[in-house]
């Protein structure tokens, strides 16, 4: 029997699950077995999980599951080094030049376990089956929003956090906007017809923002665009990748520009494609922007785990999505889940 085991996750900040009790009920009429650990922080009740029929398990226990059981989590294992010996379901980060991934796939290498890269589950067009992509942008924009309103107080971006619901977040926000004084700044979104370029705009209009919606048809030429620098804020939400152009050269810190806050919601500061190569890595929960020049000052939000702001509506959304190829995880050679190894043992030839 195909066993899932739904682990806890360990980064700090991060509420988020690829599960819902109501998939999982779904998973289990199927003929899958369900695990679900523990988990002190995830967004979802276990009770649910508990209702549905899951067997549970204490938290981070995964190590331990059944040599067979299929590992499902989101955000990174801890990096301590082990060997990798299970299949793993989760966003690995390793597949484009990141300078930690080869770290991962050596221990899977020693492991012998194989990654499915959520990032890579793609349909037979090439397109990927679920992404987080919606609230990444949408969370993206609101702190590179919080970021603007605290330089026009004279001040850094303090911390953010977990937010009930969008209604709370869009309150809070647009208090600090109107109390910053300031009229509404403009904003320029790069992948304004994906999902990320979506939400990030959709905040924006929500909160007054005139936006410019540029996609692959503004950006054919290869740059530079000097457009990015008339606006006040840039959200990149475009996935770096070969070929991707530089929107945002460091030529641009001493530049003459109205630009003063960037929202890298893509976040790959350590990929060897990064298209906003004015930084060099991740921020944080509790530093959220890093200011990169001071005059004029320019600064960097460039969280990687935006959606956990919003954990319960982005665990639906983005369960919803998935839950119909964790249906065919019986079946791993065929399907997602077969185009997923076929693009992890690629990978794996350079290790």
């Amino acid at each position: 029997m195909t066993h899932l085991w739904v682990r806890a996750e360990q980064r700090p900040n991060e509420d988020r699950v690829g599960l819902t009790p109501e998939g999982a009920k779904a998973l289990l009429d199927a003929g899958i077995r369900v695990t679900v650990e523990e988990s002190s922080v995830r967004a979802i009740p276990m009770q649910g999980y508990r209702d549905a029929g899951c067997e549970i398990a204490a938290e981070n226990t995964w190590p331990d599951a059944p040599s067979d059981a299929i590992i499902f989590g989101l955000k990174e294992l801890p990096e301590d080094g082990t060997p990798l010996p299970h299949k793993h379901i989760m966003f690995g980060h390793a597949f484009k030049g990141q300078h930690s991934g080869k770290a991962l796939l050596e221990r899977f290498k020693a492991g012998g376990g194989t990654l499915y890269d959520l990032e890579y589950l793609v349909d037979e067009a090439g397109r990927r089956v679920a992404a987080f992509g919606y609230w990444a942008g949408y969370a993206g924009a609101a702190v590179t929003l919080k970021a603007w309103a605290a330089q026009q107080r004279g001040d850094i971006c303090g911390p953010v956090g977990v937010y009930p619901g969008k209604d709370a977040l869009l309150s809070e926000l647009g208090a600090e906007l109107d109390a910053s004084g300031a009229d509404r700044p403009t904003a320029i979104v790069i992948g304004a017809l994906g999902r990320v370029g979506t939400g990030a705009a959709d905040l924006c209009e929500a909160m007054g923002v005139t936006v410019t919606k540029w996609d692959m048809a503004e950006t054919a030429s290869g740059g530079p665009f000097p457009e990015i620098l008339n606006h006040d804020l840039f959200l990149n939400c475009i996935f770096a990748r070969p070929g991707t152009p530089v929107f945002v050269p460091q030529s641009a810190l001493d530049a003459d520009r109205k630009l003063t806050a960037i929202g890298d919601v893509a976040c790959d500061p350590d990929s060897d494609y990064n298209p906003v190569p004015v930084y060099d890595r991740a921020t944080t929960w509790d530093a959220p922007a890093l200011r990169v020049s001071e005059a004029p000052v320019l600064d960097v939000m460039a969280i990687d785990n935006l959606p956990s702001m919003l954990p319960a509506e982005s665990s639906h959304d983005y369960a919803g999505q998935l839950l119909a190829s964790l249906l065919t995880l019986s079946d791993l050679d065929a399907g997602v889940w077969g185009r997923a190894d076929a693009t992890f043992k690629h990978h794996m030839q350079d290790i």
